[in-house]
């Protein structure tokens, strides 16, 4: 008889940015380092034979709370790897919802009848992560194997497991980030122990616990996902929210000049300038500065969101575009200034990743790595 752990990657950027991310190749956050010091603790005393996981730097990385404490080598196969989502991929939930509402609909009641472009549909990953898992299982009878995967893809495959019918799909419950589930495998048949558990997670680091779109209950308000919005024509963007998100971050200096600074750089790039909105209603601005001269980092002009908005968990969306922009430019970190004595914007965007790098003309430059350490493995 085989026991399989089978493990979702622990926190990465798609779950705390809000953003939809299946083969694209996002980080582990602040957060998921404390999920995976956690995991290694729980399997200390487990005795595993192999270590798998999908080609994905979230997963690879989740793995090491396995792999390295027992000194096994980590395997990796892509067919572990999560749903392919297509051209939905590193779109914010925000914008996915605001395009294809019905479409999001379907992928949220995981719909048979999903489907996406240049993507996977549910019937094509559930045939791809059983058929993988069964296939690595096979090579080690009468052991004991760790796999890491993703949310949907495990979910897929105990469902195949279950031989539940696609109209039921919909009723299988959501893994916790790093949430294990225990099967084991008679060369014949899988059987589930136990699944989805994440005993092992604090309620002060789970992401589930500070999500609300899983819960059947509806105890907890809805998460709120947002859109952003590049505003193509001059006369149409949002200047009277720009100016009150700007004034307070620059008391005393003459809205003209405020303006001008902003349609300056959207001039030199319609990227430059993006509006947030939460539903219908606009909430947040960020402007980047594509002059800044380091070519390996991206800079954040300005970042705001409404005061009555702040506190809620939603300023990090922002952040996550601005990664997401400048990843996709080339860039490898993130950097702003910060006024030394505005301690709460401090405390953000710290809580987030950025650290102090020095004090340029009476400002704090902060910095926020967003590239990829191959020397991690």
């Amino acid at each position: 008889m085989t026991t399989i752990y089978l493990i979702r990657h622990a926190e990465a950027e798609g779950n705390l940015y809000r953003r939809v991310h299946g083969w694209y190749n996002s980080l582990i956050t602040e957060n998921g380092y404390r999920q995976i010091a956690a995991l290694e603790e729980r399997f200390r005393d487990i005795h595993i034979d192999g270590v798998w996981s999908s080609d994905l730097f979230r997963t690879r990385t989740t793995a090491r709370a396995v792999y390295c404490p027992k000194n096994l080598p980590l395997h990796t196969h892509p067919g572990l790897r999560e749903m392919n989502l297509g051209e939905w991929e590193d779109w914010s939930f925000g914008d996915v919802r605001r395009g294809n509402p019905e479409s999001m609909d379907l992928f949220n009641r995981t719909d048979p009848a999903w489907e996406v472009e240049k993507g996977e549909t549910f019937f094509q990953l559930g045939d791809r992560i059983y058929d993988t898992v069964r296939r690595l299982v096979e090579r080690y009878p009468n052991q004991t194997v760790a796999m890491f995967s993703h949310g949907m893809a495990i979910r897929q495959f105990l469902g195949r497991v279950k031989n539940l019918p696609p109209e039921e799909w919909h009723a299988m419950p959501h893994g916790d980030n790093t949430a294990v589930s225990c099967l084991t495998f008679d060369g014949e048949r899988f059987a589930i122990q136990y699944e989805m558990d994440n005993s092992h997670l604090p309620e002060n680091i789970s992401t589930l616990a500070r999500q609300a779109w899983w819960r059947k209950d509806k105890k907890a308000a809805a998460d709120v996902n947002l859109w952003s919005d590049i505003p193509f024509i001059h006369h149409c963007w949002d200047r009277e929210l720009y100016l009150k998100l700007r004034r307070e971050a620059c008391p005393g200096v003459e809205d003209s000049i405020l303006l001008a600074e902003a349609e300056d750089l959207w001039d030199r790039s319609m990227w430059n300038l993006h509006i947030f909105h939460a539903g219908e209603r606009p909430m947040g601005v960020i402007l980047y500065d594509d002059r800044y001269k380091t070519k390996k980092a991206g800079y954040i002009k300005f970042l705001s969101i409404l005061p009555e908005d702040r506190g809620r968990g939603l300023g990090v969306q922002l952040i996550g575009q601005a990664v997401s922009l400048w990843r996709n430019s080339g860039r490898d970190r993130l950097r702003l200034h910060c006024p030394p004595d505005n301690e709460r914007a401090r405390r953000f965007f710290e809580r987030y990743g950025f650290k102090w790098l020095r004090r340029e003309k009476g400002q704090d430059l902060l910095e926020k790595y967003i590239g990829f350490d191959p020397s991690q493995f």
